[in-house]
């Protein structure tokens, strides 16, 4: 069996696969309140790059949990706004900030 590669599968690890990383998240939870410009996203996501962004962005539209529209106009405009599917991940986001505000380094104790 050597070379063959370990295959995990679980639900969880397809979660962790679509929304997994720093960046995507924070993408997913900016896009909860509307439809944003990808300036508008950059500057939400302070200390994120253009190259970072665009990346998580085409994974996210690839994944179907971002919609990307893109207006024939001068300047180019482009939006950027959660699928339905992508809006069903506000609970998992809810949950998330739950257990963070809950164990978070604010809210740890030694020993615990």
């Amino acid at each position: 069996m050597a070379g063959k590669k370990k295959s995990v599968s679980c639900d969880v690890e397809t979660t962790l696969r679509i929304i997994g990383g720093k960046w995507k998240v924070l993408v997913i939870y900016f896009l909860q309140d509307g439809t944003k410009r990808f300036n508008q996203l950059h500057q939400s996501l302070g200390g994120i790059s253009h190259r970072t962004l665009v990346k998580q962005l085409r994974e996210l539209e690839r994944d179907g949990i971002v919609s990307r529209k893109v207006y024939l106009q001068i300047p180019p405009k482009v939006e950027y706004s959660l699928t339905k599917v992508g809006h069903q991940l506000k609970p998992v986001l809810e949950a998330m900030h739950i257990w963070g505000e809950r164990f978070g380094p604010r809210s740890a104790k030694p020993g615990s």
